[in-house]
């Protein structure tokens, strides 16, 4: 059981990872289309990745039951099977269509800083939203979460960085948007195939974007052509493989725990730009860091006798 605790852990950190160094993309991306246009393209392309991957895996499935038939399953339970994908699909590409735009208008009126700060709140709020949903959360873990929140501000917010702006307020609602789709993922991914609901998201996810995108913005696709590298890494990077990896990985996971896993995108991010592009970090983040780090280790351990 710890060794699938580990492996699921180890998955999410790879997870976070690339949303760490997707930062670099969405902020290039931007440079030439808007935030709607950005996530509704990067959108469309995670879930065209996913298609050839469902069926390859339905081929698998198929050969294993001897032609695709499943033995003793009556067409009712399969019917109420596809139902809950579909909800499941649904409500985890609403949470990430407001989550992701969210995310994508609050950068442009704050500081990378806040952004990333802000955006990991949902470290915090995910415990205190399951607490609604019984979901329970024990003292280790609230010790991880209140040591996470210490070091993302010293990682995010510089001194004398205060006042409250539009972009923070947006920011914030984008991580209440982002924890919603960490609760709505840990209700649904026992239940249904996670590839095929993290494709079903990015449809749901990128038919809002669009619908936004014709209202709000004026796309072109030579513009799109252009970004398409960051659109790329987004799309089949960050949206096909990570969120797909997040669906697997949280299944029967401790959503708290998960959500401390997945904060450190704001750490690597900054890490990949201190190995990758030689920005100077400060003592003060690097305190920040260790400090994050150490609470995802914390989390990890088997100090409680408690069922986390």
């Amino acid at each position: 059981m710890q060794r699938i605790s580990l492996k699921k852990s180890l998955v999410l950190l790879l997870t976070a990872t690339i949303w760490g160094v997707a930062f670099v993309a969405q902020s290039v991306g931007m440079d030439y289309v808007g935030p709607f246009t950005f996530n509704a393209a990067r959108s469309i392309l995670g879930g065209l990745t996913l298609i050839p991957v469902i069926i390859i895996g339905e081929r698998v499935k198929a050969n294993r039951t001897g032609n695709g038939a499943e033995k003793g399953r009556v067409p009712c339970s399969r019917e109420k099977d596809k139902k809950t994908l579909l909800q499941g699909g649904f409500w985890c590409g609403v949470m990430l269509f407001l989550g992701s735009s969210l995310q994508q208008l609050g950068i442009q009126y704050t500081s990378v800083g806040k952004a990333g700060f802000l955006t990991a709140m949902y470290i915090v709020l995910v415990p205190i939203v399951g607490i609604f949903f019984r979901k329970r959360v024990g003292l280790q873990n609230w010790i991880g979460v209140v040591l996470a929140v210490f070091g993302m501000y010293l990682l995010c917010i510089k001194p004398g960085e205060g006042g409250i702006q539009v972009g923070d307020l947006l920011l914030t609602a984008c991580a209440l948007a982002f924890t919603g789709h960490i609760l709505v993922i840990d209700h649904f991914s026992p239940l249904v195939d996670g590839v095929k609901m993290s494709c079903i998201q990015f449809f749901v996810c990128a038919i809002l974007s669009g619908i936004f995108m014709m209202i709000l913005e004026r796309p072109s696709v030579s513009a799109i052509f252009t970004a398409w590298l960051p659109i790329a890494y987004a799309g089949i990077m960050s949206s096909g493989v990570a969120y797909t990896l997040q669906i697997v990985a949280q299944k029967d996971m401790n959503p708290t725990v998960a959500s401390l896993i997945l904060s450190l995108e704001s750490v690597i991010s900054l890490l990949a730009g201190w190995v990758i592009l030689h920005q100077v970090l400060s003592r003060r983040e690097l305190l920040g860091c260790a400090i994050v780090f150490s609470a995802i280790i914390l989390v990890q351990l088997p100090l409680s006798k408690s069922k986390n």
